[in-house]
């Protein structure tokens, strides 16, 4: 396994404990989105270095979305 996958995969370990009420698929498709835009293929094509920093933007928004409820 790259260095890069295991690091996306542990940032998509942390989603999911961010974000439990997410099914996997809707977590891969928001981070694909995020990272290529709305576009079909943006699940296909996004690479693994892309998806990882989906994946930091989008707990940075779940923590702030934490912050401001607390």
């Amino acid at each position: 396994m790259t260095t890069s996958r295991g690091e996306l995969l542990r940032l998509v370990a942390e989603l999911s404990d961010a974000a439990p009420d997410l099914r996997l698929g809707q977590l891969l498709t928001n981070l694909a989105t995020l990272a290529r835009g709305a576009q079909v293929e943006a699940v296909w094509d996004a690479e693994d270095e892309e998806l990882s920093g989906a994946a930091r933007r989008l707990l940075e928004h779940f923590d702030r979305r934490d912050i401001s409820v607390a």
